[in-house]
């Protein structure tokens, strides 16, 4: 059984960063591309970051720059550094695995203050 369990949200203030955990089981997890989605109040859910098997990443315009997404196949685990955080990134964030599936986790929720 495929679980995602994220980890690290809560409230910050602008500018500030945060770093979000996603670990996984029940998987062959280095096999896999994973990602990290949002979903604000009152908005769709939309890709924020994604990491390919092989490292390569990539990301969703409003966040260049300011987020990386990276993994640990040893620990089984995906992680979303994020930087100089804004308002607009106050989200449930969520981490997903590209299986023919799919797989989510729970979300943790990011708050940003200005």
């Amino acid at each position: 059984q495929v679980q995602l369990l994220e980890s690290g949200g809560g409230l910050v203030q602008a500018g500030g960063s945060l770093r979000l955990s996603c670990a996984a089981s029940g998987m062959i997890f280095r096999d896999n591309t994973m990602g990290w989605y949002r979903q604000g109040p009152g908005k769709q859910r939309e890709l924020v970051a994604t990491i390919t098997s092989g490292g390569s990443t990539n990301y969703a315009d409003s966040v260049k720059g300011r987020f990386t997404i990276s993994r640990d196949n040893a620990k089984n685990t995906v992680y979303l550094q994020m930087n100089s955080l804004k308002p607009e990134d106050t989200a449930v964030y969520y981490c997903y695995c590209y299986t023919p599936r799919g797989y989510w986790g729970q979300g943790t929720q990011v708050t940003v203050s200005s």
